[in-house]
């Protein structure tokens, strides 16, 4: 079964409306808040893949917002991943939020509230979607809850595999039969689930190899030390009584080069801190400063090659996502 749906082919007083109703029928229920209603545009595609679906949406500049109330109306009881093609949008989820740019995954639970933001003056939101029941993972539901709304790779290992196979589905599925749709909603399913294996710790994969358990506890390492200016591969190294040529060659094992990696998690939550409207009496300096990056000059260079914009530009655009708009709310069932 395939749901297609597209604004350009509705009047725009109707477009918000019905686009409530679409993600209802093909995801689960949310409120919206529309931040520029007035040009607000989308566009979504699922596909069946078995007991898996598979969504690709664009989508304008919004505010979505799963609450306990929408919950206790209905609940699928499924996961989301989401794998972010282009723009930038954030996720809060169990009091955990996660902005996410090109290349990034994340999931959630439709059993718990949820915020969802692209924020305005970001242009259009591309990401692919795969759903499924939680009963299909197995994974204990009580770890896989402390992955909700944390950034997860999609250009590393495994998390590029799954990446691209869904950007391949998306692209595809028009070309399946009902039989190969089965089939590759499995394959889908498998991949989900040895991403999201891969993000847990050892006691989940007992099969690890010594350097996979240590390539877990050094990344649980650099978590914990993440503020720390000396946080460099010498210190890593030392701390776990390796030495520097075997902790470049786990990460090399692992797709990633150290410093790359450190770099790439202190601009994540320099990214989550500078659109926190809680730290907004906290200069851009300060918030680099509490991440390992001292230098004003070195940041701003990071973040921009990384985020495309300067910090300052990226704050204010998180600002804006944030002041006063006319709501549109769905409709009860």
């Amino acid at each position: 079964m395939e749901t297609v749906f597209d604004t350009a082919h509705l009047p725009g007083p109707d477009r918000a409306e019905a686009w409530i109703e679409t993600t209802a029928l093909a995801l689960v229920r949310t409120d919206f808040v529309l931040l520029d209603p007035d040009t607000f545009g989308a566009r979504l595609n699922a596909a069946a893949l078995g007991a898996v679906q598979v969504t690709e949406m664009s989508y304008g500049p919004l505010h979505s917002r799963r609450t306990r109330r929408l919950i206790r109306q209905s609940d699928p009881e499924q996961y989301q991943v989401a794998y972010i093609r282009r723009g930038y949008q954030g996720i809060e989820q169990v009091r955990r939020q996660a902005l996410l740019g090109p290349g990034e995954l994340v999931l959630y639970d439709s059993s718990h509230p949820f915020d969802a933001t692209v924020g305005s003056g970001q242009g259009v939101a591309r990401s692919v979607l795969l759903q499924f029941p939680k009963r299909l993972l197995p994974l204990p539901e009580a770890k896989v809850a402390g992955l909700l709304a944390e950034t997860m790779s999609g250009t590393h290992g495994v998390g590029r595999l799954f990446a691209q196979f869904l950007s391949t589905l998306a692209d595809d599925h028009m070309t399946y039969t009902e039989r190969d749709a089965a089939r590759v909603g499995n394959t889908a399913l498998d991949l989900a689930t040895a991403v999201l294996a891969h993000h847990l710790d050892g006691e989940l994969a007992p099969s690890l190899s010594a350097p996979g358990v240590l390539f877990l506890r050094i990344t649980s390492h650099i978590e914990q030390h993440l503020h720390a200016p000396d946080l460099e591969p010498a210190t890593i190294a030392a701390a776990h009584g390796i030495s520097l040529r075997y902790l470049h060659r786990i990460f090399q094992q692992n797709g990633a080069s150290v410093s790359a990696y450190i770099k790439r998690r202190r601009l994540e939550q320099c990214r989550r801190d500078l659109a926190d409207p809680a730290l907004s009496h906290l200069t851009v300096h300060s918030i680099a400063s509490r991440w390992g990056f001292p230098r004003p000059a070195d940041f701003t260079r990071a973040f921009r090659g990384a985020v495309g914009v300067p910090p300052t530009h990226y704050r204010a655009r998180y600002a804006s996502a944030c002041a006063p708009s006319g709501r549109s709310n769905a409709r009860t069932p």
